[in-house]
C-alpha cells in the first residue's frame, strides 16, 4: 500500500492536459503522479522535464524504455521496472526482447548498439555508479554525443522515479502489473511493496 495517498485526478482539474496525455499514451494516470500532485509546483516541473526527456530524439523510444527497464530493475524499483517494460511493449518492443533484457550480453537478438546501451544503463543504475571510460567509449561507437546526452538524461530521469516510487511504495496500476506478472515474474520480478 502506498505510503502517501495519491490524490484523485478529479480534484486536480489544472492538470487535465497531463492526465489526458498519460491516458492517451498508457491508458491510465500513474499513481506516482497522483502522489506527486500533493506538491503541484513539483509536478508541473517534473511534467516539463518529462516532455523534454521523452521528446523524439536520436534514440528509438522503445529502446529508451527498454533501457529504463534495465536501469529500474538494476536499481531495484519494481514499480518502475513494471512500468518501463510495459511501456517498451506499448512503443513496439518485442515481448521476447523485454523478457530477455538481462541476457543482452549473450542473446543474439540484441545488436552491438543495444548491448552497449543496456550495459551502460546497468552500470549507471548501480550504486556506486559503475560506468567506466570503456563503457562510455563503447556507447560512443554507436551513438552521437547528442544521443548520449539523451540517454544519460533518461537515466537520470528514471533515477528520480526509482527513488520516488520505491520510497513511497507507490501502488502499481493494473496494466503494468498484469504485463509484469506475465512477462517479468518468470525472471524474478515481484510486486513487492507496490501491491
Amino acid at each position: 500500500m502506498s505510503r502517501i495517498t495519491p490524490l484523485r485526478r478529479e480534484d486536480l482539474p489544472e492538470f487535465d492536459d497531463l492526465w489526458r496525455r498519460f491516458e492517451e499514451s498508457t491508458g491510465y494516470v500513474p499513481n506516482s503522479l497522483l502522489t506527486l500532485a500533493h506538491r503541484p509546483d513539483i509536478l508541473r516541473a517534473m511534467a516539463e522535464i518529462s516532455k523534454a526527456v521523452n521528446a523524439p530524439g536520436e534514440v528509438a523510444p522503445e529502446l529508451k524504455r527498454l533501457m529504463a527497464h534495465v536501469l529500474s530493475r538494476t536499481a531495484g524499483c519494481q514499480y518502475c521496472a513494471a512500468h518501463t517494460a510495459h511501456a517498451a511493449r506499448e512503443w513496439g518492443m518485442d515481448d521476447a526482447k523485454i523478457e530477455a533484457a538481462f541476457e543482452y550480453e549473450t542473446n543474439p537478438m540484441f545488436s552491438d548498439a543495444e548491448r552497449a546501451l543496456l550495459s551502460f544503463a546497468q552500470g549507471a543504475a548501480s550504486v556506486p555508479n559503475a560506468v567506466t571510460d570503456a563503457d562510455f567509449e563503447s556507447l560512443r561507437e554507436h551513438f552521437s554525443e547528442a544521443a548520449i546526452v539523451e540517454i544519460v538524461a533518461m537515466i537520470a530521469w528514471f533515477g528520480f522515479w526509482n527513488r520516488w516510487n520505491d520510497t513511497m511504495a507507490t501502488e502499481l496500476e493494473p496494466n503494468p502489473r498484469a504485463f509484469a506478472y506475465t512477462h517479468l515474474a518468470p525472471s524474478g520480478w515481484n510486486v513487492g511493496k507496490h501491491a
